[in-house]
């Protein structure tokens, strides 16, 4: 049965960011992920993780002025400095909280920009982010993101992320497959993991249209987590979506598939 992570910046929203943590594990995950961990100091973090028992599995690089609609600096000329410290940065949080993967958003292609320009400057820059992170043992994520939640964001198909990263060829650089993005773009789910599961790094999960528990919408999840154990998937699954109706209220999908792997 897979494994599940909360997702702190959608899930728990009832509380505080740092209070989370022990909502998250009172309601039995093991484990958390989050987009942002930088208004709160590292130490706070690593020390709400170890007192609830719960391993940090993932968070985001920088994504410059998000407050402004900034969606990541990895494929913006210009923004290379920044975007290194921001490398940076993220390793110095994840070293405090024993976090494997970094994810790299690539950013926005703006109206009339020069695409190519773009993707050398995102490979550029995921070459360096990769070099970076491998001192340190990190995996480097990147993530196709449908452009119906993020209008103009750069990556947005399996394959093109599979192309950049075998273009870039570090062996860790692998790619983040958010089972709703790919509903939305381009569906055929289950044939993509079977296709690229030995280069998926990560996967996150959320019900289709409404983005709400899996439980919920178009997507067959107990289908495909049971694909998920019969090809070998052996990473966590993101639960990165925004309850309905209450983080806990809508847990029940969660009770039901910890209990199966309570019996298995």
């Amino acid at each position: 049965m897979p494994k599940f992570a909360a997702n702190l910046t959608m899930m728990f929203n009832e509380v505080p960011f740092l209070e989370r943590f022990s909502a998250a594990a009172d309601a039995g995950f093991t484990a958390v992920e989050f987009l942002f961990p930088y208004e709160h100091p590292a130490e706070d973090i690593s020390r709400a993780l170890k007192d609830n028992g719960l391993q940090n599995v993932l968070f985001n690089m920088p994504p410059g002025a998000w407050a402004e609609g900034e969606r990541g600096l990895a494929s913006l000329p210009g923004r290379e400095e920044e975007f290194r410290e921001g490398i940076d940065k993220a390793i110095r949080y994840a070293q405090e909280l024993g976090t494997p993967m970094l994810h790299v958003m690539s950013g926005l292609l703006p109206a009339g920009g020069d695409r190519g320009v773009a993707r050398a400057t995102y490979v550029a820059n995921l070459r360096q982010a990769c070099a970076e992170a491998a001192r340190h043992n990190i995996t480097i994520l990147i993530e196709p993101i449908n452009t119906r939640d993020i209008p103009g964001y750069f990556l947005n198909t399996q394959a093109e992320a599979h192309a950049i990263r075998e273009e870039i060829g570090a062996p860790n650089l692998k790619v983040q497959m958010d089972f709703y993005h790919v509903q939305i773009v381009e569906g055929d789910i289950a044939m993509k993991v079977r296709r690229y599961l030995p280069h998926i790094g990560h996967i996150q999960i959320a019900g289709v249209p409404e983005r709400n528990e899996p439980d919920t919408g178009e997507i067959n999840y107990p289908y495909l987590f049971k694909l998920l154990d019969e090809v070998g998937y052996g990473g966590w699954l993101g639960c990165e979506y925004r309850p309905a109706r209450g983080t806990v209220e809508g847990l029940g999908w969660f009770r039901h598939f910890a209990a199966q792997a309570g019996k298995a």
